[in-house]
């Protein structure tokens, strides 16, 4: 009898799967552990097996579409059975999950020719590649550099690009073998998840069939109509003095108008470049002002002496850097983080005198230098375990306390920041978790963490010491309920034993979700990690 083969559940996270490659087609024979495809997830890209056994009779997913977890993708059967009893069974869910290209097809405005079949890239014998889902906040991603171009020849395991994502820059390949017919994304331009970005098949394929509803094939013909009208303006002779019309008004588009007006410009001294002399923003943009005639000085009257001011000339000028992905998300989660969550603040000193003795009396013995960053992070860890409430995230309709410990450590790297998580920290040595943290900022710096890195924090540390601040406050990591500051450590009078003498004090500041941990839960968290730090021998027992 016929079964379903449905999309699978491959990540907590994960609601819809993408297509990546079907490695069996129909026709086939597919045993139990077979893989029959590659779906690519929210996390990345894996091989799904199959569980069934019997002859492939139906695909109802092509490669590169994305359909949703438990949606039919294909039937397994005994060969030559039929399998659309299997699919009626599913009360229409297969030929849901198969019909998204001839939905499409039907919305579309009716061709000439109404009997025309419609165009598929399986018809036409080519492989669609679109904008892949590299980590679970990505919605866009920035092509960093094309590794082919149009005319290469590709293998389905060739890298074609990197693309810059909102934690890191990663490889793209091709799932697919032909020649590059088209890219749709120049370097340097952003394009969204699931966003047609390049097309593979037979030389000499025309694939514009498949651009038609397509937003990336626009720029393309932007540009294209763009050229044309250039070149005609080009081509037309234009008067020295036509940026002015008829009533003396100089002709400027209203986008170059606004860009004259912020950076002081006379749009009288520019010369346009677009029909008719008319000034558009690229004229202005490059525009750079000549120096204003030396005015005569006035001959001065007998006995009068004139001294002239110096000329003086100045432009105002900025840059603007295009937003990363990065600082996108950071910008979005932090933002949701503080203005959802209830943040309330807590801030303790600690002495750090027998720390920095413990620390100078480890790194002499030991061959791993340990930071005091290191010793913080150990000392959380083993305070999070006596106070769970601390170590939890808010859920909406449940809250989550976590028996395991997973720290993650704030990287400030070039573009924004990056948490990657130190797992289990409570059960690890200060040279374990020192080891880590420094290949993690290797990686963070050099953009090769990977989403495995950064995901599963259960509270997260961010530390500005060794950038001299003394205190600050941070915004909550989501899903965590806190977070830790650490500011560094400043040498100020303490009073010990009725007296005053020298200290060497830090300051530490705890960032709650008050929707989760209370100002006496709270408390009590800084009173035990103050006593493991004031007592750092107890990391020890």
């Amino acid at each position: 009898m016929a079964e379903v083969v449905r999309m699978p559940k491959m990540s907590d996270t994960m609601t819809e799967g993408v297509l990546a490659k079907w490695h069996k087609k129909v026709g086939d024979k597919v045993k139990s552990g077979d893989v029959v495809a590659e779906v690519e997830t929210d996390k990345a890209t894996m091989d799904f097996e199959s569980f069934q056994e019997g002859t492939l009779l139906y695909i109802g997913v092509e490669e590169g579409q994305a359909v949703p977890v438990d949606a039919v993708i294909a039937v397994l059967g005994a060969e030559g059975e039929d399998y659309k009893a299997a699919l009626a069974a599913e009360g229409g869910n297969g030929k849901a999950a198969a019909a998204p290209a001839e939905a499409k097809a039907e919305a579309a405005p009716a061709p000439v020719q109404s009997s025309a079949p419609a165009v598929t890239p399986e018809s036409l014998g080519a492989t669609v590649i679109r904008m892949p889902l590299l980590s679970d906040t990505m919605t866009e991603g920035v092509i960093n550099k094309w590794y082919k171009k149009i005319g290469d020849t590709i293998k389905s395991d060739d890298t074609i690009a990197d693309v810059e994502t909102d934690k890191a820059t990663m490889e793209v390949t091709a799932y697919a073998e032909g020649t590059l017919l088209y890219i749709g994304v120049e370097e340097g331009k952003a394009a969204k998840v699931n966003d047609i970005i390049a097309i593979v098949g037979k030389p000499g394929t025309d694939v514009s069939p498949l651009l038609q509803a397509a937003p990336a094939a626009a720029p393309a013909k932007e540009e294209a109509s763009a050229g044309s009208t250039a070149a005609s303006a080009t081509s037309a002779p234009v008067a020295e003095a036509s940026t002015a019309d008829a009533n003396g008004r100089v002709k400027a588009s209203p986008l170059a108008r606004k860009i004259a007006e912020e950076k002081g410009i006379d749009l009288a001294q520019v010369k346009g470049s677009a029909e008719g002399g008319r000034i558009v923003k690229k004229d202005v943009e490059t525009f750079t002002p000549s120096a204003a005639p030396t005015a005569k000085a006035a001959t001065p009257g007998a006995g009068a002496t004139t001294v002239a001011a110096p000329a003086v000339y100045g432009q105002e000028s900025f840059t603007e850097v295009a937003v990363t992905q990065m600082r996108k998300t950071i910008a979005r989660r932090l933002s949701e983080s503080l203005f959802t969550a209830p943040h309330f603040y807590l801030t303790m000193s600690i002495d750090m005198d027998q720390a920095m003795e413990a620390r100078k009396r480890i790194n002499e013995l030991g061959t791993i230098k340990i930071s005091f960053n290191d010793i913080v992070l150990k000392a959380v860890a083993v305070a999070l375990k006596k106070h769970p409430k601390v170590n939890s995230s808010w859920l909406g309709d449940k809250i989550r306390y976590n028996n395991h410990v997973n720290i993650g450590v704030a990287v400030a790297v070039e573009d924004g920041l990056l948490v990657p998580v130190v797992r289990f920290a409570d059960t690890k040595s200060l040279s374990t978790i020192s080891t880590e943290v420094k290949e993690y900022a290797q990686k963070a710096k050099d953009k090769k963490l990977q989403p495995a890195d950064w995901e599963g924090s259960t509270f997260t540390i961010s530390n500005l010491g060794m950038y001299g601040i003394d205190q600050f406050t941070a915004i909550i990591n989501p899903p965590d309920a806190c977070i830790l500051a650490v500011g560094g450590i400043s040498q100020v009078p303490v009073v010990k034993n009725g007296q005053v003498v020298p200290g060497n004090v830090m300051k530490v500041t705890l960032s709650c979700d008050h929707r989760v941990v209370d100002g006496a839960t709270g408390s009590e968290f800084l009173q035990t990690l103050k006593g493991l730090l004031e007592e750092p021998l107890r990391l020890l027992v």
